[in-house]
């Protein structure tokens, strides 16, 4: 007999594994759900499904439900991040041309140094940097523009952005419309695969544990299900903590690569849940410890912090005043429903809704113990740390 049917909306990318091996490993099932997986060709078209109620949740960009509390975007329904989906996993990309500058200058693609590739990308610039990003309220551009500001970029002023869906960043890169891209993979991968361009950079290294995709839901129907909700978020956490244990890459590449999903050989997916990616045509490889998280460190617990340092960076682009929309978005992530959901697992789940973001610079130890707590970095790239307790 199968279970309460969720019709559930995502993007093919890689970060959409932990709603996919839900429903494919049974995580689902344990929890009585049957997720009705409805893959998306855009943000917007996967936004408006949402808003307009042809599903229930989805795999979604975290800015997206702040920028709706904030009035952005002309969304005029109520969103609610009941979970992160996912840390990271984002890359920053050039164009061939772009590249072969960069290579004159002597830049080496080490892909772990965020001034030098940002210096250099910013010297290899002629006139304003034209960068492709999958949606306007992303972590894509609030990365983007937070990296290129703190080098002494004018940002958003100095930027041509355009829109482009992940699935067809390469087709942008071919035409000559972009010099630059930010996208989820294997987006980035396929461009170099293809040999239109190289990886300069992770976003990890602009912000070690920026939340990328939230699990959300409109606010209404969060009220009205509280029930469901709370099935919903537990077999989302079973499928991240599965998903984080490396002896599950294999599979969960195989269960992504399938044609209902991202349809595309699993090597190029393994390279994201492995963090061992090919960042030129030529084959130059890199290693990226955290490069895509879906668990450790209480990756999947939506803190109000999180969404409070995007709606600072959207206010400061948007003229919007910083603490009415800080206060706007620490209603959006929420919390409470996610602890109440994982009671009953009894499963460590922070007490505190708000933390200090970029204040972690390693692994912290129990005072009391000395064992390792499950924490990992937690730093933007200029040392900057973000408390919106501190007024």
């Amino acid at each position: 007999m199968k279970g309460a049917r969720i019709p559930v909306g995502f993007i093919p990318l890689v970060d959409a594994a932990p709603l996919i091996v839900a429903q494919e490993m049974g995580f689902a099932a344990e929890e009585g759900l049957d997720l009705d997986l409805q893959r998306a060709p855009s943000w917007s078209s996967l936004r408006d499904m949402l808003c307009f109620g042809r599903v229930d949740a989805a795999h979604m960009l975290s800015p997206l439900p702040v920028a709706s509390a904030l009035g952005l975007g002309n969304v005029g329904t109520g969103l609610a991040a009941i979970s992160v989906l996912s840390i990271n996993g984002n890359v920053i990309g050039v164009s061939a041309e772009m590249a072969d500058r960069l290579r004159a200058q002597g830049h080496d693609f080490a892909f772990n140094d965020a001034h030098a590739a940002g210096h250099a990308l910013i010297e290899a610039a002629q006139g304003p940097l034209r960068i492709a990003v999958p949606f306007p309220f992303s972590m894509h551009a609030e990365l983007l523009y937070y990296w290129l500001n703190a080098l002494g970029y004018p940002a958003p002023q100095g930027i041509d952005i355009r829109t482009v869906p992940p699935p067809l960043m390469a087709e942008a890169i071919r035409a000559g419309d972009v010099d630059a891209f930010c996208v989820g993979e294997p987006w980035g991968s396929i461009v170099v695969e293809e040999a239109l361009g190289s990886l300069l950079l992770p976003t990890s290294a602009i912000w070690s544990f920026a939340p990328e995709k939230v699990l959300a839901v409109r606010e209404d129907w969060a009220a009205n299900e509280t029930e469901l909700s709370g099935r919903l978020i537990r077999a989302v956490w079973k499928s991240g903590r599965w998903l984080s244990d490396p002896d599950s890459r294999v599979l969960a590449a195989e269960i992504l690569s399938r044609a209902p999903y991202l349809n595309m050989p699993p090597e190029m997916i393994d390279r994201a849940l492995s963090g061992n990616l090919t960042v030129t045509p030529q084959g130059l490889q890199r290693e990226v410890k955290g490069f895509l998280r879906f668990h450790k460190g209480h990756a999947t617990y939506p803190w109000d912090s999180q969404a409070q340092w995007i709606a600072t960076q959207l206010a400061s682009r948007m003229g919007l005043e910083r603490a009415n929309a800080q206060t706007r978005a620490a209603q959006v992530f929420r919390g409470e429903l996610y602890r109440s959901a994982l009671e009953g697992l009894k499963v460590d789940v922070p007490e505190e809704c708000s933390r200090a973001e970029g204040a972690i610079a390693a692994p912290q130890r129990d005072s009391a113990t000395h064992s390792v707590k499950d924490s990992v970095e937690n730093r933007f790239f200029d040392g900057q740390i973000f408390d919106p307790s501190q007024k």
